[in-house]
């Protein structure tokens, strides 16, 4: 299908404006004060269009784009102070956690795959015009060296780091371990896994008590998806690190959770994270019978971060409309 160019610039547009393209009336009305949306609702929950693009995509070219919250999150001053690192934080959710967390009052580093600049420069571009101050960190994190001067460049930056989330991820979808190439099975455990151990033991000795570290894992840490063998792999581990990590790190008033979600419609789908011809049933089995959005996983992202969430460590948050996998 041929796309209308000026239906596409209205879509890239929206998206460097942070339009909520995916967001129905219920939705707006809920913004502004009104009731409640039904969670059934809320969001599209027509199929998504047959789409592909090349790997790591980008976010302002997807249809619908995904909302992160750009127009809808509203901050109260949890995070007023508070010092950012998000990785994958240019798009999906790693985007809506950085909003979230800026419009909390916290200074924000985001870390993103240099072919994804255009993406981070809308939310940059964005925060910015409100008034926060955003890092852009580009680098590619299966290079331990990029990894380790990461944490020492956001910290340096935004003088101090006490907020950690992990969060970028390579998800490739193959019918059989037979199509899994080496090199996949290699990048898909040294973005998630590795990434994550090399920036987290470099950010901890510059992590202070009331610090804390957010992982993203995923519904596929205890239900995997057949087509997700090796991603799948990577987010068990995630959710066992972050169990083992929190009971190390307890003594030390750092706390570290994790968030794990069911099908988000983020460019992960859309660069091989579905199979050809398997988009259109992305979220349509749930119990809420649609894929969820970033921006219904930042208040978690948020509360994880935040003083509130005091007591809560070593614990893994599912948001999977309704699958009750975690």
């Amino acid at each position: 299908m041929t796309e209308d160019p000026s239906r596409r610039d209205l879509l890239k547009g929206a998206a460097a404006a942070g339009a909520a393209t995916a967001a129905g009336p219920a939705f707006a009305q809920a913004a502004n004060g009104g009731p409640a949306p039904d969670p059934q609702t809320k969001y599209t929950d027509q199929p998504f269009p047959e789409q592909r693009q090349k790997w790591p995509a980008l976010q302002r070219e997807m249809h619908p784009v995904p909302d992160c919250g750009e127009r809808s999150y509203r901050g109260s001053g949890k995070l007023t102070g508070r010092k950012a690192l998000v990785t994958g934080g240019d798009s999906g959710i790693g985007r809506a956690a950085a909003i979230a967390f800026a419009r909390e009052g916290a200074d924000v580093a985001i870390n993103y795959f240099p072919t994804e600049e255009p993406d981070a420069q809308d939310v940059a571009k964005l925060l910015r015009a409100e008034g926060r101050k955003v890092l852009l960190l580009p680098g590619d994190l299966t290079d331990q060296g990029f990894c380790v001067d990461l944490v020492g460049r956001a910290h340096r930056q935004l003088g101090g780091l006490d907020i950690l989330v992990n969060n970028a991820a390579y998800q490739q979808s193959k019918a059989s371990i037979d199509e899994i190439s080496f090199e996949q099975f290699d990048r898909t455990l040294k973005t998630n896994l590795y990434a994550m151990f090399w920036i987290t033991k470099t950010a901890l000795p510059l992590m202070k008590p009331g610090s804390a570290i957010i992982n993203t894992a995923s519904v596929n840490s205890f239900a995997p998806e057949k087509e997700l063998l090796d991603y799948a792999t990577t987010k068990g581990g995630i959710a066992i690190f972050t169990k083992a990590l929190a009971k190390q790190m307890a003594k030390k008033g750092i706390r570290v959770n994790a968030v794990a979600p069911g099908p988000i419609w983020t460019p992960l789908q859309v660069a091989g994270g579905q199979l050809p011809g398997e988009m259109g049933k992305f979220g349509q089995d749930t119990p809420l019978g649609r894929a969820g959005q970033p921006a219904e996983l930042a208040p978690l992202y948020v509360a994880l971060a935040s003083n509130e969430f005091s007591y809560t460590d070593g614990s893994v948050f599912g948001a999977n409309g309704g699958t009750g996998a975690v």
